[in-house]
């Protein structure tokens, strides 16, 4: 079986990780997360599927989904404040080759931001609006998707009229 992405925007905040444990709790309580949803759908809107969590902590929702992952934001547990410093070819090569287990630690279950020439390659800003966000990431020549490994993330703040009004997540499962 192969990885699943999942994608979601969660209001603002100055504190990233605070809003990322937000949108963990929210998603865990909706029930949005393998097992409960084998196979949850993006995007999360008001009229996803909401069935309640089935284990009493995230943790235990994380031991339950086994080597598969929740397959949701759930399996982000923190936010780096660089870019990652692997690429999905280097993380393979490290994997194979006996990389040490602390640094990979450090890149899975991690989401990161993207470069300032990641952000000007796809968005030709620093400064993504929604639109543009969306526009550049789901475009056919989009490299996007291609720099998030297994069990890793990726968010980009979103703007609105020139202020941060949003944050994009986006990762792959680990299956």
């Amino acid at each position: 079986m192969g990885a699943h992405s999942y994608w979601y925007y969660a209001k603002y905040e100055t504190d990233l990780n605070a809003a990322l444990q937000k949108l963990r709790l929210r998603e865990f309580q909706a029930g949005r997360y393998n097992p409960v949803i084998q196979l949850p759908d993006f995007p999360v809107t008001e009229n996803s599927p909401a069935p309640g969590a089935q284990h009493s902590s995230i943790e235990e929702a994380l031991l339950a989904s086994d080597a598969d992952g929740t397959r949701s934001i759930l399996d982000i547990h923190c936010m780096a404040n660089e870019p990652c410093p692997l690429s999905p070819e280097k993380l393979e090569e490290a994997l194979l080759s006996g990389l040490n287990p602390e640094i990979l630690g450090e890149i899975f279950c991690t989401s990161f931001p993207l470069s300032v020439g990641e952000l000007q390659s796809l968005f030709a800003t620093e400064k993504p609006t929604r639109e543009v966000l969306e526009a550049g990431i789901w475009s056919e020549s989009s490299f996007f998707w291609d720099v998030i490994d297994r069990g890793t993330g990726r968010h980009i703040i979103v703007y609105e009229e020139d202020q941060p009004s949003e944050i994009f997540f986006a990762g792959y499962s680990f299956d």
